[in-house]
């Protein structure tokens, strides 16, 4: 909600005199103004600890190791040779383990 920092504040003597109604009403417009959530569109991605997955299946194409590539001996992932930082004990290493 904007707030109009141009307009004069109410003082104390304002507040008080404001009706107990008029007051509730104000209550009661603030809590109808709540966001309608769909409940089963925000559990649809909700995953719970422990789910069984034994039915999923993934479906991941693996490739082989190009022959531009290698295998960091810190982090064991593959990499392009162009992250090739150095080599320890004849080992690559990749640079964001360097």
């Amino acid at each position: 909600m904007a707030t109009d920092y141009d307009t004069p504040r109410k003082t104390d003597d304002d507040v008080e005199s404001d009706s107990i109604e008029e007051l509730k009403a104000r209550r009661n417009d603030k809590s109808t103004s709540s966001v309608d959530v769909d409940e089963f569109e925000a559990a649809e991605g909700l995953e719970l600890p422990g789910a069984d997955l034994s039915n999923e299946e993934l479906a991941v194409r693996v490739m082989p190791k190009q022959a531009d590539e290698f295998t960091c001996m810190s982090c064991f992932l593959v990499h392009h040779r162009s992250q090739l930082a150095r080599e320890k004990n004849g080992q690559p290493i990749c640079r964001d383990c360097d």
